[in-house]
């Protein structure tokens, strides 16, 4: 008897379900009323910020083409991934600022990034608001959500293995898939429901755009078809180097692997698909606050306040910083606000591989 005893209390106790937390409305009052002045975006901080890091971005490809040896082009291409991943996140901001607040910005972002990266606005907008939906999170609805901690251990490496052939299979979406489409429908609609979305979860459909937001999505798709098509032509006609286009290729894959990375710990993947409060969202969603610096650079413009951004959506990158020193000093030490902060993401990847271990062995 005293056996059994001692191996029960040595193992694990069984987590409770994400959906069995509750709502903290301390918590989330004190969210809405300590930020209230925070919610506007600065112009002159998306702009500076944005082309600065596009200009540096493209000017590291430049010299990792031009590169007299490997070890400089190494050092070049590595200044040209972190320089196009901030510029490129700003596809995130897209989807939360207001239609007006920032005229010419999206413009502007898809013709210096979204188009020539083949990651068009369109692929985000109008499905990262499903994933922000309070009775969507979570669920099979939320495009954005694999229960990975709750999958099998090879699903982890997997899902970062595959974000290094995201080129080539977007340089295939837009010019083989998109111009055959028109020609045939039915994969016209499989396109549009499948390929048309930066979606992880496989059971999710897109469904037709409307209005502004399809004639945004027109033209968009037809500048990624132009460029993908060019890029085509200049390998096989070799009006530019091969060895440029790998190289450009290679940086723009090596982007999508550190936002993947990052995306393995922006959340913890526990839910199981029920529906969720605000607050169990919010503690399955992750921060990594000062004072380290490195998330800086793996989780630009505001990612590394995931879990804050959950709760606070409307504010903008920039003021999150400031939001998460407010909520910080005025919340108690027993707030939940405490428990979605963490220190770097290392221990996270960890914890999500050591998750997905135990739940393959349950």
């Amino acid at each position: 008897m005293n056996t059994l005893v001692d191996r029960l209390s040595s193992e694990p106790a069984v987590k409770a379900p994400k959906s069995a937390i509750p709502d903290d409305m301390a918590m989330i009052r004190a969210a809405s009323e300590l930020t209230r002045d925070l919610v506007t975006p600065s112009a002159r901080v998306y702009w500076t910020d944005f082309l600065a890091s596009a200009v540096v971005g493209y000017a590291g490809v430049a010299a990792a083409i031009l590169a007299p040896s490997t070890g400089w082009m190494l050092v070049a291409s590595l200044v040209a991934v972190l320089a196009l991943y901030r510029a490129g996140s700003f596809i995130h901001e897209l989807t939360h600022i207001r239609k007006n607040a920032l005229p010419g910005f999206r413009f502007v972002w898809n013709l210096l990034v979204g188009v020539p990266l083949l990651i068009p606005s369109f692929m985000y907008e109008g499905i990262h608001s499903l994933h922000h939906n309070r009775t969507k999170y979570g669920t099979v609805e939320d495009p954005e959500y694999l229960p990975l901690a709750l999958m099998k251990p090879w699903t982890v490496p997997l899902f970062v293995v595959a974000a290094a052939f995201a080129p080539l299979a977007l340089l295939f979406r837009y010019a083989v898939l998109t111009p055959l489409s028109f020609l045939i429908p039915p994969l016209r609609k499989l396109v549009r429901e499948r390929y048309s979305g930066m979606i992880i979860n496989p059971m999710f459909r897109r469904k037709s755009p409307e209005g502004e937001f399809r004639r945004q999505w027109a033209w968009q798709e037809g500048g990624a078809w132009a460029w993908s098509t060019l890029l085509v032509a200049a390998g096989v006609f070799g009006w530019v180097p091969l060895r440029a286009l790998v190289i450009f290729g290679a940086i723009a894959a090596a982007t999508l692997v550190l936002n993947q990375i990052r995306t393995l710990v922006a959340h913890l993947w526990e839910n199981d698909g029920e529906e969720l409060t605000v607050t169990a969202q919010f503690l399955d969603s992750v921060n990594v606050p000062p004072p380290g610096l490195l998330p800086e650079l793996w989780a630009p413009v505001g990612l590394r306040y995931h879990a804050l951004h959950h709760l606070l959506p409307g504010v903008p990158y920039h003021a999150l910083p400031e939001a998460h020193r407010r909520l910080k000093e005025a919340l108690p030490v027993d707030s939940q606000y405490h428990g979605a902060n963490y220190r770097s993401l290392p221990k996270l990847v960890i914890n999500l591989v050591a998750g997905s271990a135990r739940g393959a062995a349950a």
